[in-house]
């Protein structure tokens, strides 16, 4: 993620849960790309622009930003399964188009 991708997500994550101090802003943002970084892994998902993904990568952040990542997982389970699946379609289409 670039900085402005960075920048963004800070802006949006603290709307989402009401922060209007800066102080805390440089470990917010180290939380984001941690979260970023593994909701990729999960879902095989990079694209910061695809609603779903930067859902998860701000719904993860939360729960890191609350000591409560261990239960992201399983409660988002459905979601990180769909989006992987969605990931794998595309691309296996691309795959398909390319071959012909």
């Amino acid at each position: 993620m670039n900085d402005d991708q960075v920048e963004s997500l800070l802006t949006e994550f603290k709307a989402r849960m009401s922060i209007y101090h800066s102080s805390e802003d440089v470990e917010l943002k180290n939380m984001l790309q941690g979260s970023y970084d593994a909701v990729n892994r999960m879902t095989g998902v990079s694209d910061i622009t695809n609603n779903q993904f930067k859902e998860l990568v701000i719904e993860r952040t939360r729960y890191v930003y609350n000591d409560q990542a261990e239960f992201f997982e399983d409660n988002f389970l459905s979601t990180i399964i769909g989006l992987s699946l969605q990931a794998y379609g595309k691309e296996t289409s691309d795959d398909k188009s390319t071959n012909l």
